[in-house]
């Protein structure tokens, strides 16, 4: 609450300030003569937006997922996640070829809205959401990290939060350089990514037992109200491994030729992250009994262990931390680029559009979620955070994301899309259903994310009357 009375003091002071004048005029310059770098190629970008989905996430759901599906059958959630990421896919690619900016859904909800009128409040309300959950889900990320560690060497509790913060210090320093070396780091980590999971598959194929891995327990029966929970809280988790597909939109500002780089980037990285997903879902439980599979801390490890022994199994391990590392590399990068977004568009702290002189990235956007992440790893756990980060994310970025695309294709037409989805608005309504699914099936965290949405409209009402913005606005604009 203190940084929004903190802009909303600096918004009204008088314009005749002549100091304060001149030092915004410096200030409104030196960001202007400063552009993000179109760097990134197809080859980068698809990169970027894979070690972005491959994380820790399916390393550990893998047996909750089994376990919510009782049997192998959790394959189907894993299909049907990559489905919800198809078709979300082609509102963010169709979104993210019109308007290729830093920032990804910001801007998609501000314009789709309207940026005079509630494209305002919608893309305030994503930007009041990530303040918030963009260091949650990089300190998540940071915390899991640690806890897989343990397995590698055992740790006290202690030792686990110094991991935990120390990672997210090294994933600064990493992402503390220019774009176009970072795009060469995401090359490097991605071929690891790759070589991980096809090391896996390969074992899981090579030593299949279709007696495992086709023990399909009587109950529940698919079309009953007990699978179809059971379904909604595995897809919790098969959902959370495949976000990450719209990395590339948040890098917009950055993507040389976006009206082709980032709808290809998002549908191949779908593509081949859901190839593996289901080839190392089917390769573990054929080796390792679902049933022991679902009460496994260590699944894969576990699994490596089963097949080639300790050493290997320690090997794969270090493996998957790298991997872990990669996603929160990819993760953190693009987050950064959404408060510095709505910085240089004025409605959020000026400090945050700022680039750096020589590497032209927005260092300071960098060093504040970085810090924060630094803090909440020390703070937090890994309790129930899946449910939290999908509740939070579920109404206004992705149902509010294909609401807003509809909007925007009555408004400016089709000519406006240099890249449009087929069978349209199909593919919306599929998505809006399923995720609206998945907030209903997160229970109590769904309640949260509500009242989350209404402090935040709160906040912003009593930010835009007294700036008087929208819907205090006196000069009327036209869209």
């Amino acid at each position: 609450m203190a940084f929004v009375f903190l802009h909303i003091y600096i918004a009204k002071q008088p314009h005749n300030n002549t100091q304060c004048f001149n030092y915004m005029n410096t200030v409104n310059s030196q960001i202007e003569t400063k552009t993000l770098q179109r760097n990134l190629g197809f080859k980068e970008s698809l990169a970027l937006n894979m070690i972005d989905m491959v994380g820790i996430g399916p390393f550990i759901v893998l047996p909750m997922v089994i376990q919510s599906m009782n049997g192998p059958q959790a394959i189907i959630a894993w299909i049907a996640g990559a489905l919800l990421a198809f078709v979300d896919g082609c509102i963010w690619a169709e979104l993210g070829a019109a308007m290729p900016k830093a920032g990804g859904s910001y801007e998609f909800l501000k314009e789709s809205y309207g940026k005079f009128s509630f494209g305002k409040i919608m893309s305030f309300l994503f930007i009041w959401q990530t303040v918030f959950q963009a260091p949650l889900v990089i300190a998540s990320g940071s915390i899991g990290f640690s806890q897989y560690f343990s397995y590698v060497m055992p740790v006290s509790l202690i030792q686990q939060k110094m991991i935990a913060g120390g990672i997210v210090i090294l994933i600064f320093l990493l992402l503390y350089r220019n774009i176009k070396d970072i795009g060469k780091i995401s090359l490097v980590l991605w071929i690891t990514v790759i070589g991980t999971m096809g090391w896996l598959i390969f074992g899981g194929i090579t030593h299949f037992n279709y007696a495992y891995a086709f023990d399909i327990p009587a109950e529940p029966s698919v079309f009953s109200s007990l699978f179809f929970a059971g379904l909604g809280h595995a897809m919790l988790k098969t959902v959370y491994s495949y976000l990450g597909y719209y990395n590339v939109c948040h890098l917009g500002g950055e993507i040389s030729e976006p009206e082709k780089i980032i709808p290809k980037s998002i549908f191949y990285s779908i593509a081949g992250i859901s190839i593996l997903y289901c080839a190392l879902h089917i390769s573990i439980i054929g080796v390792i009994p679902w049933q022991q599979a679902a009460q496994s801390q260590f699944i894969v490890s576990t699994f490596v262990q089963s097949i080639y022994g300790s050493t290997a199994a320690y090997i794969a391990t270090i493996l998957i931390l790298i991997i872990a590392f990669s996603s929160l590399f990819a993760v953190t990068l693009g987050y950064s680029r959404i408060p510095y977004a709505a910085a240089k568009d004025g409605v959020f702290f000026k400090v945050f559009a700022q680039l750096h002189p020589t590497k032209h990235f927005p260092h300071i956007s960098l060093i504040i979620l970085c810090s924060v992440a630094f803090i909440f790893s020390l703070l937090f756990r890994m309790s129930e955070i899946i449910s939290a980060i999908v509740a939070m994310r579920a109404l206004v970025q992705f149902v509010g994301g294909g609401i807003g695309l509809i909007l925007l294709r009555k408004r400016n037409g089709k000519t406006f899309f240099p890249w449009k989805m087929k069978l349209y608005p199909l593919p919306i309504i599929i998505a809006i259903a399923i995720w609206l699914f998945l907030f209903i099936s997160t229970g109590i965290f769904a309640l949260y994310g509500i009242g989350f949405i209404a402090l935040g409209l709160i906040i912003y009402f009593i930010r835009a009357y007294s700036l008087s913005e929208f819907p205090f606005s006196v000069n009327k604009h036209h869209e």
